[in-house]
């Protein structure tokens, strides 16, 4: 569909967005339709997007990388989770983001060699106890001269087996609550580090889901990313920082329900004439489009914001709440539309309905979300 607000964009985001929904469309998504079903990420295709260099639009030029502003990543991001969510969140991983916010030289170096090789990086935040309230996490790590020693373990991590590097968080003094919370890079084949098997998930199957665990992991300080005790800090920025981007795919699982939906509401009769023609189902469609071009505008705007310095907690929540809910309802809805179809695996939307529930979850449920907005309005 022929978006109303391309006079927004540049050529260059114009054309990217168009080579990139052509890949989406004819490559991923026929792919995944199949490979989600048994949980397979199809590495051919992610190989694919990686050759046309989709794992480094946020690491900067100057490090190697295609270094596209917040809006472009945005763009990119909806229209390959109109492909394919699952795929779209295997192949840009959490992007350059945490080295970025609070690493050293070196530390940006290494991980965009690591990307200029193939690699992605994830994010272990959550533990079994410790989702919502990640100030409750009981990882700990213990300094041991030049070293940390790493007990514990995360949970839910999404591409937790096959990211090179990890940005994980432990305790480093209890006593601080989330002041004694310190971030840290974790490259993948250091000892004391194993990967659990991967979650047998109801969405974004062509992505993998794991648990970590760490058993005395011996890590050298040199991948402590930031000061003892910033890790909250830290994550709570890197955070604000992908939530659009996040968004943005939920508002790409939105926008291909309503794709289909909307052929299928033509083509579908009912009494003698295609559904469509139906006030019940045409106002339902119109409903579905005024809140896609809302959670749009959102998500444009706070990526808009963000790339002129400015990074609001408040309409970024907004943003994730709003688009995650949209794509809930939106899916739902093309379900409906499709009637006893729609429950059927042979056609697509419930696949998308399963796709779109976790983006009411990960990243920050949307409870979480709304405590943001009512703390900031009231405070």
């Amino acid at each position: 569909m022929i978006n109303d607000y391309d006079f927004m964009l540049t050529q260059d985001q114009l054309d990217l967005r168009n080579l990139v929904q052509d890949f989406a469309q004819n490559v991923v998504k026929p792919v995944c339709r199949v490979a989600e079903r048994d949980a397979i990420v199809p590495e051919e295709q992610v190989k694919q997007a990686m050759d046309m260099g989709l794992h480094l639009m946020t690491l900067p030029e100057e490090y190697g990388g295609l270094g596209l502003d917040h809006l472009t990543n945005a763009i990119i991001r909806e229209e390959l989770s109109k492909g394919d969510a699952g795929f779209a969140s295997r192949v840009t991983g959490f992007g350059f983001a945490p080295v970025q916010i609070a690493g050293n030289e070196w530390q940006k170096q290494w991980v965009a060699d690591l990307f200029l090789n193939g690699g992605i990086m994830a994010f272990g935040l959550t533990e079994s106890t410790a989702g919502s309230n990640a100030a409750a996490m009981t990882t700990t790590a213990r300094r041991d001269g030049d070293d940390y020693i790493i007990n514990g373990g995360k949970t839910f991590i999404t591409n937790g087996d096959c990211a090179d590097v990890i940005t994980i968080f432990a305790v480093t003094d209890k006593d601080k609550g989330s002041k004694g919370i310190t971030a840290f890079l974790l490259p993948k084949d250091t000892p004391g580090f194993t990967v659990g098997e991967h979650e047998d998930k109801m969405g974004i199957r062509c992505v993998h889901t794991n648990s970590l665990f760490f058993d005395d992991m011996r890590l050298s300080a040199k991948y402590r990313l930031g000061e003892e005790g910033e890790g909250f800090k830290i994550a709570m920025k890197i955070l604000d920082d992908s939530r659009p981007c996040t968004a943005a795919s939920a508002v790409g699982i939105a926008q291909a329900a309503l794709d289909e939906a909307l052929a299928y509401s033509k083509v579908r009769e009912v009494f003698g004439k295609p559904i469509c023609e139906n006030q019940a189902i045409a106002f339902m469609l119109a409903d579905m489009e005024i809140q896609i071009q809302a959670a749009r505008r959102l998500v444009w705007g706070n990526c808009l914001a963000a790339d002129a310095g400015v990074i609001n907690k408040r309409l970024v929540a907004i943003a994730k709440c709003f688009a995650s809910d949209t794509a809930m309802k939106v899916t739902t809805d093309a379900v409906q539309i499709f009637g006893g179809n729609g429950y059927s695996k042979e056609y697509p939307v419930e696949k998308l309905m399963r796709d779109a529930k976790i983006y009411q979850i990960f990243e920050g449920t949307n409870q979480i979300q709304r405590t943001i907005i009512s703390r900031d309005l009231l405070r």
